[in-house]
C-alpha cells in the first residue's frame, strides 16, 4: 500500500509536470495556465451542481423513508471529482471530469460496488454486523 502511495504522489505531479511542459510549449505558457485555470473552474461549477442535485436528491429519498444509497455514493464520488479538480493540471481535471460526467461515473460505480462485494464475500470486512 505504501508503494502504491509513494507511486501515485510521485508519478502524477510528474506525469502533470511534463504534460504542462510540452504543453506549454506547443501553446505558450500564457494559455497553458489559462488552460488549467478555466479547466479548474469549470470543473468547481459542474461539481457544485451536480453535488447539488445529488444534495436534493438525497433528502427526498430520506423524506420518503428510502435509503439512498445509490445517491450517496453518487455524493461521494462527486466529492473525489471536486478533490480531483482542484488538483492543477490537465490529467486530474480530466480524471475530475470523467468522474462527474454521469456515464463515466456510473460505470466507475459499479466498479465500486463490485470491489465492495468482493471484499464482503472474501471475509475482509463485514458489513452486517456491528461489533
Amino acid at each position: 500500500m505504501l508503494l502504491k502511495l509513494f507511486l501515485c504522489f510521485t508519478l502524477i505531479p510528474i506525469l502533470e509536470l511534463y504534460l504542462l511542459i510540452k504543453l506549454g510549449t506547443v501553446i505558450g505558457g500564457f494559455n497553458t495556465i489559462l488552460l488549467v485555470i478555466l479547466t479548474g473552474f469549470a470543473g468547481a461549477w459542474l461539481a457544485r451542481m451536480q453535488g447539488m442535485v445529488t444534495m436534493l436528491k438525497v433528502r427526498m429519498n430520506l423524506q420518503q423513508g428510502i435509503m439512498p444509497a445509490e445517491d450517496l455514493m453518487d455524493g461521494l464520488i462527486i466529492l473525489i471529482a471536486g478533490l480531483v479538480l482542484i488538483t492543477p493540471g490537465l490529467i486530474t481535471d480530466v480524471a475530475g471530469l470523467l468522474l462527474l460526467w454521469p456515464v463515466t461515473r456510473n460505470r466507475f460505480k459499479r466498479f465500486l460496488r463490485k470491489k465492495f462485494d468482493e471484499l464482503q464475500a472474501g471475509g475482509n470486512i463485514n458489513i452486517t454486523r456491528y461489533p
